[in-house]
């Protein structure tokens, strides 16, 4: 591979704001998915994670759409999504890493990925890190405005108003909020010169057990669970982003709670998983680290606290959530889903067919 940007490449990244800034921007909507840069060079194609890690082997369908929808040289970021019916399917794009490469197969095949690009960092020869944002994304339309289905351009829109719009309604399609970007801003690897806009709500949840640090005996992870209709207590996400002071000091608020019998808590069936399934309960292996020690501590269910939290993932909450506070004034059984926003419904292929970006009609 030889173009004028060759991985490996860290993305520019976007530092959380509570409202949504004003100013010579330019808006995006903020998909839910895995970022990803695609570097093409004719017939080599690399799609490398944030974190640098290959994506290659586990997106087969993307490679060969690249090869046919982009141009022969090019850098590219963008997001790896997983449409599913009228919205994305957070869940299934991350079953979709898989050491096994008989299941990548049948899953590209079942439950193909879609590439939507938003930055335009190489064309042939020529290199456009350091051009700025506005004329990049006019360079990326142009580029790509023949690609087709799995490749898209995301929207974009210099209107506040319209992109307050998005925040509102594209949550109901599995987006998760808005991207804002200086239009006279060049590309800076791993640097958060962008801005994003995220949904945040809370709910009180179940602590039911907790994951050692990776650096030593302090906690590293709240494992939180919420009663569903049938009376049974699903396992729905972590709490964690503690300092090491708070982490020490959970050890203690947690010691009289721990359970020696595993066969008197609500998730004793799970305690011995060893492979990584779809309902991800605790001591499920990582699909990303399978090697990564996911061991847990029962906890009697009893203590109640206040998460912060984006959006929920089917009957789970998405990415960590964010401890608030203690709620002993709360039962465990009052942690309900019921007390859960649900976004109203929003189409995700009006946004894929740019059927979004216009203002507002009666719909």
């Amino acid at each position: 591979m030889d173009l004028p940007i060759n991985p490996p490449l860290r993305p520019m990244l976007a530092k959380a704001v509570k409202t949504m800034p004003k100013g010579d921007l330019l808006y995006e909507p903020k998909w839910d998915g895995f970022r990803c840069i695609v570097f093409r060079d004719g017939d080599e194609v690399e799609l490398s994670s944030r974190g640098e890690r290959p994506l290659t082997r586990y997106f087969p369908e993307l490679v060969e759409a690249v090869k046919r929808e982009l141009p022969e040289r090019c850098v590219v970021d963008g997001e790896i999504v997983l449409p599913k019916g009228s919205r994305l399917d957070f869940d299934g794009l991350q079953q979709r890493i898989h050491p096994a490469a008989s299941r990548i197969k049948l899953l590209s095949e079942r439950t193909p990925a879609s590439f939507i690009a938003f930055d335009l960092l190489a064309l042939g020869d020529e290199s456009l890190m350091e051009t700025p944002l506005g004329e990049r994304r006019r360079r990326l339309v142009e580029a790509l405005s023949a690609a087709r289905a799995p490749v898209y351009v995301t929207p974009a829109s210099d209107s506040y108003d319209l992109a307050l719009r998005w925040f509102d309604e594209f949550e109901g399609a599995g987006l998760d909020g808005v991207i804002a970007k200086p239009r006279d801003t060049v590309y800076e690897p791993d640097r958060r010169v962008l801005f994003k806009v995220k949904h945040e709500r809370t709910c009180d949840c179940v602590v039911a057990g907790f994951r050692w640090h990776k650096s030593g005996p302090v906690v590293g992870s709240l494992l939180l669970g919420l009663y569903n209709s049938e009376g049974k207590l699903q396992h729905v996400g972590v709490a964690a982003s503690f300092s090491m002071k708070r982490r020490a000091e959970l050890v203690e608020e947690l010691r009289p709670y721990r359970l020696e019998n595993l066969d008197e808590h609500p998730w004793a069936e799970w305690a011995n998983q060893t492979e990584a399934t779809v309902d991800r309960m605790p001591g499920a292996v990582s699909r990303w680290t399978g090697k990564k020690d996911l061991s847990w501590v029962p906890l009697r269910p009893e203590l109640v606290v206040e998460v912060a939290y984006e959006g929920m993932e089917g009957d789970r909450i998405r990415h960590t959530a964010r401890f608030r506070n203690w709620r002993p004034d709360r039962t465990p059984e009052s942690c309900t889903y019921e007390q859960l926003e649900v976004p109203v419904a929003y189409d995700l292929n009006d946004i894929l067919a740019g059927e979004a970006t216009s203002p507002r009609t009666d719909r």
